[in-house]
């Protein structure tokens, strides 16, 4: 990696990460928000992505309907995601148009505009996405799953919100929690691209160097107890396959065993896990693969591990082959498990997935949005761009020992939840 980002924090207390990348005209702006459904209660699930949706509403400076015609003109693209510990807005622009990107997000920040005939709109919209998750069995073992897993941490909910609470959320809880939590002091702004960094810098602090900033936003308190025993949860629903997921206690993406449980998925079951915008290379080669998908028992099988402020899941999921039950791929699965103590993770293995996960990540950073996302998932989630900037060095320094101990540490039975997905059978 190179030493470029520019990372300073204005007098309102907005952060800002900027990097050069010379190699094309083009520059991509982001804002990250640090506030996603980790911060909301009882009552109010779902209300950040609520918002997230309401932000492209207009103000009166852009009105809804002119900031898609805006962009697109211009030759550039944007999105917006919600996540549980964020939530990050992006336009793609050539540079020479950048600026139009700054103006819309900070006014956007202050001047959005929630009409209650938009808020009624827009819920019928989020229930409808709601519905349609719904018809996914992935979504809804994985509800079911979260939910057990967590019983007082916020990560219990869905991001997309309790239905109970989708109906009767109002325009004044959507708009409160915007004026909450989009302050400049509640900010990060990145900029990667082709431009250079002294006068992006001056051109930001223009659009946003007087924006008042809010009041902090309150901690999460509620950390969750610690895990006394296996637990289990079995959904049933529509459709002709059935899933397993064994979701197991995992650390923080700031805590030091974070990264070798990285390596301990790319070798178990072929994923790198070190971001959230990677493409998912072939995991054909894995022990896990082998052991399920080799032989026929599930038509998938694949390990997934996200970075996030406070410790969350390790999940390990299959898809089960028709014809063959769920008890036999858990009994599989377990078998698989417990070969990894008594035949550890060998140094070839750990080259083969060190050399994955590198390869994966530096995939997932090619473009000028990638590296964006990148540096602004670390920032918002650990707090230090410069994690990112480190990561493949520190992966490199990890040994057997460490792949050994995380994995007597976090792959027990009594730190798990299983799911089961299991199809209703339909009697005619």
């Amino acid at each position: 990696m190179t030493n470029s980002v520019h990372k300073t924090t204005l007098d309102n207390g907005l952060t800002i990460v900027l990097k050069e990348m010379h190699h094309a005209p083009v520059a991509s702006f982001m804002i990250w928000y640090r506030v996603g459904s980790r911060h909301e209660k009882p009552g109010i699930t779902g209300v950040s992505h609520w918002v997230e949706h309401m932000m492209f509403k207009g103000t009166p400076t852009f009105p809804n309907g002119a900031l898609d015609g805006l962009v697109s003109r211009e030759g550039g693209y944007w999105n917006a995601f919600t996540w549980v510990d964020f939530t990050a807005y992006y336009e793609t622009m050539p540079v020479r148009k950048i600026d139009l990107a700054l103006q819309l997000e900070a006014d956007r920040m202050v001047n959005t505009i929630m009409t209650p005939e938009e808020v009624e709109s827009e819920r019928t919209v989020i229930i409808s996405e709601r519905q349609m998750y719904e018809n996914d069995p992935s979504f809804q073992l994985n509800e079911e799953l979260t939910s057990a897993a967590f019983r007082v941490h916020p990560y219990h909910h869905e991001i997309i919100g309790d239905l109970a609470d989708l109906t009767t959320i109002t325009r004044d809880d959507l708009y409160g929690h915007y004026r909450r939590h989009y302050v400049p002091n509640n900010a990060i702004i990145v900029a990667v691209g082709d431009f250079a960094a002294g006068e992006m810098q001056q051109h930001i602090e223009e659009q946003f160097g007087s924006l008042a900033p809010g009041k902090p936003a309150d901690p999460v308190t509620r950390q969750e107890p610690p895990q006394k025993g296996e637990r289990r949860v079995m959904v049933q629903g529509p459709g002709d396959t059935a899933y397993l997921t064994a979701a197991y206690r995992a650390p923080a993406a700031s805590h030091p065993d974070y990264l070798p449980l990285v390596l301990l998925n790319a070798a178990f079951a072929g994923g790198s896990s070190l971001g959230m915008f990677g493409g998912g290379g072939s995991n054909k080669s894995s022990r896990l693969y082998k052991a399920l998908v080799n032989t026929e028992l599930a038509a998938s099988a694949y390990g997934s591990l996200t970075p996030t402020i406070d410790p969350y899941l390790y999940s390990i999921n299959a898809v089960v082959q028709a014809g063959r039950t769920l008890a036999e791929v858990e009994a599989a699965l377990d078998e698989e498990l417990a070969r990894l103590e008594s035949a550890p993770i060998t140094e070839q293995e750990l080259a083969k997935a060190l050399k994955r996960a590198k390869a994966e990540f530096v995939l997932a950073g090619e473009s000028i949005t990638g590296q964006a996302q990148l540096l602004g998932m670390t920032e918002a989630v650990i707090g230090d761009y410069q994690w990112y900037e480190t990561v493949l060095e520190r992966l490199s320094q990890i040994t057997l020992d460490d792949i050994e101990r995380v994995r007597a540490a976090y792959l027990r039975p009594s730190q798990r939840t299983v799911g089961w997905y299991e199809p209703e059978i339909v009697t005619r």
